[in-house]
């Protein structure tokens, strides 16, 4: 049987049984379901804090709910798109758009940006970090499916979570960076975010996903922009797939951290009043067909079923916008960087709306950033701590990869991948056990 390029393993090798009646993309999705690392999402943060409730959403429940709507977008787009066979042929199947959903925050280390900002500062001199890098870090080469390769998914599969096709070194910009207090734990995270792209490690594995595109589609596919946010540069373009994966992430942050927060009082009556101003003055719904006045009563109305429901109508209302359109990559002959999903304008300025009401109200509350706070210090000591001494600090497994290590910048990421791999309550629990004095026996399993 010819197998697509698309569908091509990086460790060509990988050999199947001969009653496995699976497409490969079904294969990405079983190793991915079943690896350590999707198991660990259970237990990282995602907005509010692990341990604040049973009922509040962690990194595994938002990915799984992403790869739901991710799934119900693509349904959708086939539908809308069925008379275009050239863009219908080109959608994902709904076991390919799972993975790549399911598998958009692997990489994110525990305590949420707190712990992304702090593993970038402690490897400034050695390629930095970034949690979507770290995500191709993981399936490339990390997972322990196979000895070299990850979980060794399809091309197919590693271009969709490929959110930033240029490098640390191509995307950094020393300038955006403040300067760092000799305790850098202190520093202000807004001053030390890392650029969004892939680490320098992995040139090989992203250079052989781009082995089907042609020179000008790969010169033109990793053109930069400045991020504002950051300071540093920023990748323009993305590919058909994963542009429906961030649409179906967009929708779940913005509605569901919503949920969460309502249901927590974090967001209130008079807080949703106060940043969309009076009902009747407000067009940011009324221009999606809806009426701002029923939507704030459902949300609010005290009844559980109630908010649940009107959630779910806007994620609808949400996806049945997404069209699929044109990339704007002139040089796009690949249908697979020739297309991206898009929202229309309206139904996205009112998501943008929510997301910024959930940021201002939740994320930028004094009592999350605290806990990202808390979490930076714990993983910049628990990382210096681990460098310092690392034959005597680290477990077995570890030590033997930074053995193995043949350069120093190899033996500082081995010590990066141990710490971005820790859940939340395992880096509070190696923490405790090496810098507090009453913690820790040496009969700890952690």
């Amino acid at each position: 049987m010819t197998v697509d390029i698309w569908e091509e393993r990086f460790e060509p090798n990988d050999t199947r049984a001969k009653t496995d009646i699976r497409s490969e993309w079904e294969r990405d999705y079983a190793r991915l379901v079943h690896s350590s690392a999707f198991r660990r999402l259970q237990s990282k943060t995602q907005v509010l804090g692990l341990g604040e409730s049973d009922f509040y959403r962690t990194r595994l429940t938002h990915s799984m709910e992403v790869a739901q709507i991710g799934t119900g977008i693509v349904h959708w787009l086939k539908e809308k798109h069925k008379d275009d066979t050239e863009i219908s042929t080109a959608l994902p199947c709904s076991a390919l758009m799972n993975t790549i959903c399911l598998a958009h925050d692997i990489g994110h280390p525990p305590f949420g940006h707190g712990g992304e900002v702090a593993l970038n500062i402690c490897m400034r001199d050695y390629g930095g970090f970034e949690g979507n890098g770290q995500t191709l870090r993981i399936l490339s080469k990390l997972d322990k499916y196979t000895e070299k390769n990850g979980m060794n998914p399809t091309r197919r599969t590693l271009l969709g979570v490929l959110k930033y096709p240029a490098s640390y070194n191509d995307t950094v910009q020393d300038s955006a960076y403040g300067e760092l207090p000799n305790q850098r734990w202190l520093c202000k995270a807004n001053k030390q975010l890392p650029p969004k792209c892939y680490l320098d490690d992995e040139q090989a594995v992203v250079s052989w996903i781009f082995n089907p595109l042609t020179e000008a589609e790969k010169k033109a596919f990793i053109k930069l922009q400045p991020n504002k946010k950051s300071g540093h540069l920023k990748p323009i373009y993305k590919a058909l797939d994963t542009s429906i994966m961030e649409l179906a992430d967009d929708i779940s942050y913005s509605l569901h951290d919503l949920e969460d927060a309502i249901a927590l009082g974090m967001v209130t009556r008079e807080d949703w009043d106060a940043h969309f101003g009076p009902v009747e003055d407000n067009t940011l719904f009324s221009d999606c067909g809806l009426k701002a006045t029923d939507i704030r009563n459902k949300l609010f109305s005290g009844e559980s079923h109630s908010r649940k429901k009107c959630i779910g109508s806007l994620v609808h209302k949400l996806i049945i916008s997404i069209s699929v359109k044109n990339s704007g990559l002139a040089q796009a002959t690949t249908h697979l960087l020739k297309w991206n999903a898009v929202m229309d304008q309206a139904p996205k300025a009112m998501m943008d709306s929510i997301t910024k009401l959930v940021l201002d109200k939740v994320i930028k509350s004094p009592n999350v950033q605290q806990l990202e706070f808390k979490g930076q210090k714990l993983i910049i000591e628990l990382f210096e701590a681990l460098a310092s001494d690392p034959e005597r600090l680290l477990p077995l497994s570890t030590k033997h990869k930074h053995q193995q290590a043949s350069t120093d910048a190899g033996k500082i990421r081995v010590i990066c991948d141990y710490v971005a791999g820790m859940t939340d309550d395992y880096a509070t629990r190696m923490y405790e056990k090496i810098y507090h004095p009453q913690k820790g026996s040496i009969f700890d399993r952690l």
